[in-house]
């Protein structure tokens, strides 16, 4: 009789395993033990339990058996071999071996594979009695090949533990069956990815407690992933539970917490498990679980309190325990310090379709005729896996004008189902988190974070938080770029909320976005108290009827209307004081392109917080007379207004004050304690005295062409940044900035003297280009670490005496600078010097110049042209260099204009693929600065640079470096002189040569030994060197061009095995050695003889 044990089991196969052995030796004790920790496994077991077999031939049914099984444990012992039924069972098993989706694994219990193998020791004693019948050679042939599978040896495997090693084939057997009997359900598209994310994820092999969060919208697919996680790894536990709608059950009744740690408890130690009380639950898995490696889902948790239920602490489990955890709210996650947290994605576009399809067609793709409704269906889902099969189960078999309808009911009227379950992360919002939601959700989606941050700060919420909570719960999304977003379907829920109370009477709405909506309410005189925010896009209508409108709106705290461009003048000119119309429990007020003046007469600006007028025809605040103090007022903008003066007596708290590009302003009437933020930037101000703004951090002047003084105080403590680009102010006293992080004076082409008296330890950025700055002492600003004084043609001294550390970005193009010392700034990672035609010293020792990526010295020193780039950073595998030097004769010598020698100047292009850099830029600098002399080679300071892979030189120089084969690395090598004769001897020495181009060597007379050569140009060679043929490992490129005189090749030719192209150009060769035939590779020819 055949016992079994019980798992699911993929269809093909009755049984996962089948195991074969010799009862005698193996039944009661190895056999057994494995059986039961394979059914333990949930491992479905194929045991024969039949003591005593009748007959000679096997059983129909146990053939049919190991036909009908995926796996074979073959136990080999002592008197394996002695059964005949073994032997015949054997050689079955091995032909299914050979068939597809069958395995064979064999364990050496008590005798070795060599053995098996071949019939020795104990299995030739064992197999002595069936030697002689007539099955004996299948037999041994059987033997033989399951003993050379691979399996595993008892004596070999766990020092010969027994426990250990029954352990070890069941792990094995179950990974194997994880990879094999897990599948998808068909309609899962895209799962098979994520849920190998998550299982990465969990490290299962790693023997320590791990809890990993998956977190995620509501209907977007996490109870799904985590569900087949479950199912995949599961195998690997001695125990696991899965824990669904935890925050469901536990919020349904008193008891619920209690019952859900029943439910794990009973599951996890299989037993039924009776709890007193939660704190009777804590107490018990502290004590139960920590001897068990459990697999432990928590679905759909959203409060703590469920995880210091279910979860409290890692200790709680035995190492090698997971516990994965699904949740809307990140923050449950990040409180009970999860391991790890996972987003889970939205299917893209492609996925998305083929789900749909799946539902609504029983196919991948659409039907015929479908496509571009399915599109369309599948648009409006964006992605959400759950609107998808909603939809997909809703339109099955449906026909077109139903589908029709279903889309374009869709866009009046959301999907129920989705919106219930989108809808829960709402309701566990607080209040206050709400209100913001509905205000991302109807006005603020799209608009950068910061602006939000500070709208929602002058209505009062406590803003920066608000937005955290609401990313974690997966409400909205913040992009990479800082904007707010939040996906369709949350907004339109968001929307909708808005809507439902009253859906057909948006005038009682709390949020008004829709603009034909709003100006029908404005044109109708339909406001209520209701409207609590109010977005106008674009006007349609005039400024009379918006003003008018909003009378009856008394409970306003958000305003934005974006009036056509400058309305109708007469209109706004001829509307009457008390028709203009703004509540005075306004909080943040939004308009561009404001027709009017001046705010209403009627508006008293009580709670104002914020006000932002951009390009507005606003000439004061108030009209001419009138004194309103906005006293909660903390944040203006009115940039491009026509206002000339402004007043800070009306606004006491002001923090921040925009008037950017307000042309005719030319008076600031101060002081102001609490501004902390000022941009007058395009003002015809002359003077600023920064001792009436105390507090201010932020002066923004730019393009203020009529600024002659900047009045600064003893102490500006709080100031960080200032912008004073293209004044007329001619000196600056930084005074005692302690604080100060950025400084602009560009185009400042007056300027002369930055006077820095008391050290600026926090000054990072300073721009002083195009300026009339003659020195500049950086020692009182060592922390540096941006300078810019490019186009400062007076500019003739950097000093540097102090270290400075951060300095990585110096821009001195177009200076007089005539030396430059570097070796104090050992960070630098770009350096522009390009034109600096006085410069004639750099100081810069070998290393000093390790961390510079870019270095342009362009018309300086011995230079037409210097481009140095590093790219360490893109190829960390990669260390080689690439130069192309070319020589120019000059008639004059840059660095020694009275020197009557020829001379020469050079054009460089340097790349490097270095970790840091071996000293070569420096030494090309020191090549650039060495004194002219009369060049007939190019100086030998060329072959010290190390790690060059590639050289290029040129120029109308007789004779190369001669140490050239000191670049031992080098592999490329290119040649162009029209006065060369005769190549170096030392290229020999370039073992790593693999490409030799010698170009316009009209004057080459003898090539001497060469390691490789790639192509050739001279009219002057007779014969190619029979050093040549040593290429033969190399070589796969000949080319020999303008060959007048070349008459003779190497006559071993053929010995170039690896040679792949051979070109030649020569009115004198008139044929081929005879050793040519003996290459071996398809040869490209070209000749021309």
């Amino acid at each position: 009789m055949a016992s079994t044990s019980t798992s699911s089991i993929q269809n093909s196969f009755k049984y996962d395993v089948f195991l074969s052995f010799r009862g005698e030796d193996t039944r009661k004790n190895f056999v057994d033990h494995l059986y039961h920790a394979l059914k333990d496994k949930g491992i479905y077991t194929y045991k024969d339990d039949e003591k005593i077999h009748k007959g000679k031939r096997i059983s129909d049914d146990l053939i049919k058996s190991i036909e009908e099984s995926k796996f074979y444990v073959i136990v080999f012992s002592k008197n394996y071999a002695s059964s005949s039924w073994c032997l015949e069972e054997l050689v079955k098993i091995m032909e299914c071996h050979k068939m597809p989706g069958h395995t064979a694994y064999p364990v050496f219990y008590d005798v070795e594979p060599t053995e098996v193998r071949n019939q020795r020791g104990s299995v030739r004693k064992a197999f002595f009695k069936n030697k002689k019948k007539e099955a004996a050679e299948k037999w041994k042939g059987a033997l033989k090949e399951a003993a050379d599978l691979a399996g595993w040896e008892l004596k070999n495997t766990q020092d010969g533990h027994e426990a250990k090693f029954i352990k070890k084939i069941v792990q094995e057997i179950s990974l194997e069956l994880c990879s094999i009997n897990f599948g998808f359900d068909e309609k899962l598209v895209g799962m098979e990815t994520r849920v190998k994310d998550v299982v990465s994820s969990l490290e299962v092999g790693i023997d320590e407690v791990r809890m990993i969060g998956i977190k995620g919208m509501g209907g977007a697919g996490k109870t799904t992933t985590a569900r087949a996680v479950f199912d995949y790894v599961s195998i690997d536990f001695e125990a696991k539970s899965f824990v669904g709608n935890v925050r469901e059950v536990s919020k349904a009744s008193r008891s619920g917490l209690k019952n859900l740690q029943e439910q794990v408890l009973s599951d996890l130690l299989n037993e039924q498990v009776t709890l007193k009380n939660v704190d009777d639950g804590k107490n018990m898995m502290k004590k139960r679980m920590c001897g068990k490696k459990v697999l432990l889902v928590l679905d759909d948790v959203d409060h703590i309190e469920q995880l210091e239920a279910l979860a409290g602490e890692p200790k709680w489990f035995k190492p090698g325990s997971r516990i994965l955890i699904t949740t809307r709210d990140e923050q449950v996650l990040v409180a009970h310090r999860v391991h790890l947290i996972r987003d889970i994605n939205l299917l893209s576009d492609k996925e998305a379709i083929c789900l749909f399809s799946r539902y609504a067609f029983g196919r991948e793709l659409p039907s015929q005729g479908y496509e571009e409704l399915s599109e369309k269906v599948v648009s409006y889902a964006s992605g959400l896996p759950l609107t998808i099969k909603v939809l997909g189960s809703f339109l099955c078999g449906k026909d077109r004008v139903e589908w029709v309808d279903a889309t374009q009911r869709l866009e009046k009227i959301p999907l129920k189902e989705t919106m219930e379950k989108l809808e829960l992360s709402y309701i566990g919002l607080e209040d206050d988190y709400k209100e913001i939601f509905l205000d991302i959700a109807c006005i603020l989606k799209g608009e950068p974070r910061e602006y939000a941050i500070k709208v929602l700060e002058c209505c009062g919420f406590h803003a920066r938080n608000g937005l955290k909570v609401l990313e974690q719960r997966s409400l909205i999304t913040i992009s990479e770029d800082d904007v707010l977003g939040m996906h369709d379907h949350i907004e339109e829920m968001g929307k909708n909320i808005v809507r439902r109370s009253h859906p057909d009477e948006p005038n009682k709405h709390s949020r008004l976005w829709i603009n034909e909506e709003i100006e029908d309410i404005l044109a109708n005189d339909m406001g209520t108290k209701a409207t609590r925010c109010l977005k106008l896009n674009k006007s349609r209508g005039n400024a009379r009827i918006v003003m008018k409108g909003l009378g009856k709106m008394k409970k306003l705290r958000y305003l934005e209307v974006n009036f056509a461009y400058y309305d109708l003048v007469s209109d706004a000119e001829c509307l009457d004081d008390t028709s203009q119309y703004l509540a005075n429990s306004l909080k943040y007020l939004k308009c561009s392109d404001y027709p009017f003046l001046y705010l209403p007469k009627t508006f008293q600006g009580n709670n104002l917080v914020g006000l932002d007028m951009k390009y507005s025809r606003m000439v004061q605040l108030w009209e001419e007379g009138e004194k309103k103090v906005l006293k909660k007022l903390k944040l203006i903008s009115l940039s491009r207004s026509n206002l000339t003066t402004f007043h800070f007596g009306m606004t006491p708290n002001l923090e921040a004050l925009s008037l950017e590009c307000s042309y005719n302003l030319v008076e600031l009437c101060m002081p102001c304690q609490k501004l902390n933020y000022l941009d007058i930037s395009h003002s015809k101000l002359r003077t600023f005295d920064l001792g009436l703004t105390p507090n201010l951090e932020t002066l923004i002047l730019k393009n203020s062409a009529n600024l002659v003084e900047l009045c600064m105080p003893v102490s500006c403590q709080k100031l960080k940044h200032i912008d004073i680009n293209s004044s007329k102010l001619i000196t600056f006293d930084l005074g005692l900035t302690p604080n100060l992080e950025t400084l602009s004076l560009l185009n400042c082409t007056h300027f002369v003297k930055l006077q820095v008296s008391v050290a600026c330890p926090n000054l990072k950025f300073l721009d002083l280009r195009k300026s009339r700055l003659r020195s500049l002492d950086l020692e009182l600003i060592p922390n540096l670490e941006k300078l810019y004084l490019e186009d400062c043609d007076d500019f003739v001294e950097l000093h540097v005496s102090v270290a400075c550390p951060n300095l990585k970005f110096l821009d001195l193009r177009k200076s007089s600078l005539r030396s430059l010392d570097l070796e104090m700034i050992p960070n630098l990672e770009k350096l522009y010097l390009a034109e600096c035609h006085e410069l004639v010293k750099i100081n810069a020792s070998v290393g000093c110049l390790n961390k510079v990526g870019y270095l342009n010295l362009l018309g300086c020193l011995r230079f037409t042209v210097f481009e140095f780039r590093s790219r360490w950073e893109q190829l960390v595998n990669c260390t080689s260099g690439t130069l192309h030097l070319a020589g120019v004769f000059l008639d004059l010598c840059p660095l020694q204009p009275n020197s009557n020698l020829s001379n020469s100047r050079f054009r460089s292009y340097y790349e490097e693929y270095l970790p840091s850099s071996v000293g070569n830029i420096e030494k090309l600098i020191s090549f650039g600065l060495c004194a002219c002399t009369n060049l007939k080679k190019i100086p030998d300071i060329i072959c010290s640079l190390q790690c060059l892979k590639k050289l290029t030189l040129d120029g109308e120089i007789p004779e190369f470096p001669k140490d050239l084969g000191q670049l031992e690395c080098l592999e490329e090598l290119h040649l162009s002189s029209t006065e060369i004769k005769h190549l170096p001897d030392s290229i020999c020495m370039l073992k790593r040569l693999k490409s030799l181009k010698v170009n316009n060597g009209d004057h080459l007379e003898k090539l001497e030994c060469l390691e490789d050569l790639c192509s050739l140009y001279s009219t002057k060679i007779k014969h190619l060197p029979d050093s040549i043929c040593m290429l033969k490992k190399h070589l796969k490129s000949l080319e020999v061009n303008h060959g007048d005189l070349l008459e003779k090749l190497p006559e071993d030719l053929g010995q170039l095995e690896c040679l792949e192209e051979l070109h030649l150009s020569s009115t004198e060769i008139k044929h081929l050695p005879d050793s040519s035939c003996m290459l071996k590779k398809q040869i490209s020819r070209s000749q021309s003889w």
